[in-house]
């Protein structure tokens, strides 16, 4: 008996919920007594454009039939579970339907492996081709790359798309050819390679010829799971690291393996990461992408795990006590950046604002530093508000006490 599409955008928008390339609102609020809207429209998630506005987006599998058999994934091959594939037709359909009753303002399209990469990326590009050329949809799309799939492929999808995410999974290749044993890490980085040096290229194409139509104008991403391996927070760090430098990747994605298979390699198949290491992952990650740090200065071999009661940004401070205090009026714009409670648009406001006087404690608040933070790290003209006596373990506690909120926040949705 064949599904009806609603019946298919049910089960391939529940099983697109893993992949957080793009972030779901979770609400299952329901329209009531003839109201207007409806929050619990199944694949409805939301992500950030290229020009930072929050957009919603449909977002689904093609299909969850896979060829593959990954220890981890709820849609691997040997798993009995439901099953659907929506045509390219029939997601385009879906998508200028949401689209026209304000629902969305994009798509969000993965699929699980059938036939081959090539076939299934075949179908990918049929979807956005038939969006662009013949429903004439300029909203936004976000699509996977299938790791393995031709050159020509992946320069044919990027014409019509406006970012793309080749997943790399895990943080460790031995851990790739472990639990994923159909995947090749090379074939990863191959595409996210190919990716690059065409966005690359075109960038310096519409530098000559201004009608250049654009490759992936919102760049690549991708996502690594995190907790199903045994890796360390440090190996996650330096492969972000190693992605960001060799890629350009805009952004990694970090994904708490939820034990949603039973399987005697993976590290635990009883209990979900808790939410505070994605959280301080995510920290860490930002501190690496705006905050000039490397990932050996955050964690190490030695040090390899997050601090789940610190943010990263603090445990390294209180870790580097002779870096401290410095003189906001006078320490650089790279050394401000160091400190607790002083955020990239405060550190810029505090640079330039000592061009035409002196900072006061009194200015801080309105530059926007938090000074319940940094007071502990910096001197303001010579002013000191912090510990007379230098005891790390002291300053540790006083400001694991302004960390107590978000930890117990986030431990509330381990128990969901």
């Amino acid at each position: 008996m064949s599904k009806s599409i609603e019946e298919k955008l049910r089960i391939l928008s529940d099983a697109a919920k893993y992949d957080v390339s793009c972030s779901s609102s979770g609400s299952s609020r329901k329209n009531t007594n003839n109201g207007l809207g409806n929050a619990a429209i199944n694949g409805i998630c939301h992500s950030w454009s290229a020009d930072g506005r929050c957009i919603s987006l449909l977002k689904i599998l093609m299909t969850n039939y896979c060829m593959y058999d990954c220890k981890y994934c709820i849609n691997r091959k040997d798993n009995d579970i439901e099953r659907a594939i929506l045509s390219p037709d029939e997601i385009v359909k879906l998508t200028i339907n949401f689209y026209r009753r304000n629902y969305i303002e994009g798509l969000f399209l993965s699929s699980g492996i059938i036939k081959s990469a090539d076939y299934t990326m075949e179908l990918m590009i049929a979807v956005a081709k038939k969006l662009r050329l013949e429903e004439k949809f300029n909203g936004y799309i976000h699509m996977k790359v299938i790791p393995g799939a031709s050159r020509q492929l992946i320069n044919e999808i990027g014409l019509y798309v406006d970012r793309v995410s080749v997943n790399i999974e895990f943080a460790e290749n031995t851990a790739l050819k472990l639990l994923a044993p159909d995947k090749k890490a090379t074939d990863i980085s191959t595409s996210m390679g190919l990716i690059r040096k065409n966005m690359i290229e075109n960038a310096e194409d519409k530098k000559i010829f201004k009608s250049t139509p654009s490759f992936i104008p919102a760049g690549q991403t991708t996502q690594m799971i995190i907790g199903a391996s045994g890796e360390s927070d440090y190996a996650i760090l330096a492969r972000s690291e190693n992605l960001y430098k060799n890629f350009d990747l805009k952004r990694v994605y970090y994904s708490g393996y939820v034990p949603v298979n039973k399987s005697g390699i993976l590290v635990s198949t009883e209990q979900a990461v808790p939410m505070i290491r994605e959280h301080r992952l995510y920290q860490a990650d930002w501190l690496l992408r705006f905050y000039n740090f490397k990932a050996d200065e955050i964690l190490d071999e030695k040090d390899p795990f997050v601090d789940p009661l610190l943010d990263p940004k603090t445990n390294w401070a209180i870790k580097n006590s002779h870096f401290f205090p410095i003189e906001i009026n006078k320490a650089s714009y790279r050394d401000l950046l160091r400190v607790p409670g002083i955020g990239v648009t405060s550190a810029k406001r505090i640079v330039m604002t000592r061009k035409y006087s002196i900072i006061r404690y009194e200015h801080l608040k309105k530059l926007g530093v938090v000074i319940k933070r940094a007071k502990y790290f910096i001197t303001v003209n010579g002013e000191f508000l912090g510990f007379k006596k230098e005891n790390p373990e002291l300053l540790r506690n006083a400001l694991m006490e302004k960390e107590k909120m978000v930890t117990e926040q986030l431990r509330l949705f381990n128990g969901l």
